[in-house]
């Protein structure tokens, strides 16, 4: 067994230190695509290292490898430091060597970025499942774009039963943005019981509940809110101090408990006043096993 298979065991059966000792090994041994290839992985994936990682990445893509594989991980690399124009480039040679889930997911997020919407939303839906989070994603594109009509009507159609359902609240979120307040309303109910209450999601449902005139019921969302806030900054305040939960962890956690109250506390009328709370939506990446010679997803190693 070479050192590169060893590596991969040992990552497997969850040794990390060990895994990461016989990447470098195999790197000394021979300074190929694949050692440092895997090896950029693991510092990217494992060990969070993004510089040491992007050090490793850039040198390989300028041995111009031959596999999709490394351009994946440097465009994702790049992508994590929003070097836009860096990562479509090394995305769209990944696309041609082999297209991916990922690199079309990669790319389609900077696309977004550097201001392509209506490119972006086309990526998206390349790769989007029924209901899921990619196909919200496309969605939020159209809306960007203007085409909420196509944007309400694939809404519209997500089921919940769908494996990947994106959730109620996430629903009612884009409801919301395209002014549709029954059935935003309509979501963010069905989302109260399995959601924990923020001041995020809580204001938007308010404010869904004021543009229908439903001020009652608006009253009775934060009521709730606040008295779970109380519960909670009394539960903070009777918890035990120890080493990994300190006092002044516990007066932090205080603290940001009661800002939060306070914005139930004061989101009623400054929504009456004519304050709108902003959509908060951030696109998220994906990843994926890229190692040369990994048995179960079945990689074989990079022939040179």
């Amino acid at each position: 067994m070479n050192t590169n298979q060893k590596a991969i065991d040992a990552l497997e059966n969850y040794e990390y230190e060990a895994a990461l000792a016989l990447f470098q090994r195999a790197v000394k041994e021979s300074r190929t695509v694949q050692s440092l290839h895997n090896l950029a992985w693991m510092y990217n994936y494992e060990e969070e290292d993004i510089e040491k990682a992007l050090e490793l990445a850039e040198e390989v893509v300028r041995m111009n490898p031959t596999s999709h594989f490394p351009y994946n991980l440097l465009g994702e690399i790049y992508l994590k430091q929003k070097k836009w124009q860096p990562a479509l480039a090394v995305l769209q040679k990944s696309i041609s060597i082999q297209p991916s889930n990922e690199a079309y997911h990669h790319a389609a997020i900077v696309m977004y970025h550097l201001g392509y919407i209506e490119e972006a939303s086309a990526l998206f839906l390349k790769v989007a499942g029924d209901s899921d989070y990619l196909m919200y994603t496309h969605i939020k594109c159209l809306i960007e774009c203007g085409r909420k009509e196509e944007a309400y009507l694939k809404l519209k159609a997500f089921s919940k039963e769908a494996d990947e359902f994106v959730g109620e609240v996430d629903m009612a979120d884009f409801f919301v943005e395209m002014d549709c307040f029954k059935e935003a309303i309509n979501w963010f109910e069905k989302g109260c019981s399995s959601y924990s209450k923020g001041p995020y999601w809580i204001s938007r449902f308010v404010y869904a509940l004021f543009k229908v005139g439903n001020i009652d019921r608006a009253h009775e969302v934060l009521t709730e809110a606040i008295h779970q806030q109380n519960k909670e900054i009394k539960n903070e305040l009777e918890e035990e101090c120890e080493e990994n939960w300190t006092e002044k962890d516990k007066e932090a956690s205080i603290e940001n408990l009661m800002e939060e109250r306070k914005e139930y506390e004061t989101i009623m009328d400054r929504i009456s006043s004519g304050y709108i709370p902003s959509l908060e939506f951030e696109m998220a990446m994906t990843g994926g096993c890229y190692l040369f010679g990994c048995k179960r997803h079945n990689h074989p190693e990079y022939k040179e």
